[in-house]
């Protein structure tokens, strides 16, 4: 009796035996043919949760640069449409090659797509802010949306490359021209012009210790 009860006993503990071998032999062959997950990384969750993370974030952050901001993007849409008018010249103009004539020119050209009413000489409302009806005076580009239109293009003409001492557009005709402009139509449209009072500083020295930590060192 004691020898039949013991027997089944033996066998059935060789049994479990001989599975979990088995077990940790495919586990030793699945690390030794290789796992799509390093066992650096597989040997602990939580670094491959981090590492898998950060990783993806770094890739996102590469594949989908911030959004520019409303000057930066008008900025650029100014510049690829002097550009684009430089290359519609008879002969094309070289970006290089561009003075402060072909400016004034593309300026004049702006005009035809104005929305400001600008009274002639001769119209019975020059002068007058509100005028009670209408008249066949033109419509031009208002000063102020030329005068933000050359400083976006003062800026991208150095950040492609251009030298500042050689601008175009901080030329002295195009600031006389803006000037003239903005003094014709306060004329014409009764609208006297107001300078932009400039901001005290309120900590003189603090200030300079912040500009000076900035200076360009020279060799």
């Amino acid at each position: 009796m004691n020898s039949t009860i013991e027997a089944p006993k033996r066998g059935g503990g060789s049994a479990f035996f001989m599975a979990n071998t088995m077990m940790s032999i495919n586990k030793g062959k699945e690390i030794a043919e290789g796992s799509s997950i390093p066992a650096t990384v597989a040997g602990t969750t939580a670094g491959a949760g981090v590492g898998v993370s950060v990783g993806a974030s770094v890739v996102g952050d590469q594949r989908n640069p911030p959004p520019l901001s409303r000057y930066e993007s008008q900025k650029r849409r100014d510049w690829n449409t002097f550009g684009q008018y430089l290359r519609n010249q008879r002969p094309p103009v070289a970006l290089p090659q561009c003075k402060a004539n072909h400016i004034l020119e593309f300026l004049r050209y702006l005009d035809q797509f104005g929305k400001t009413k600008v009274h002639l000489q001769g119209c019975v409302f020059f002068g007058q802010p509100e005028p009670p009806g209408p008249c066949t005076c033109p419509l031009r580009q208002a000063w102020g949306s030329l005068d933000a239109l050359i400083g976006r293009l003062r800026a991208a003409y150095e950040e492609n490359g251009g030298l500042p001492e050689t601008n175009p557009f901080a030329s002295g005709a195009i600031r006389i021209y803006l000037r003239e402009v903005r003094d014709s139509q306060s004329k014409a449209r009764g609208i006297p012009y107001k300078k932009k009072k400039k901001k005290k500083k309120r900590n003189p020295l603090k200030a300079n210790e912040v500009s000076s930590s900035f200076q360009i060192q020279q060799p």
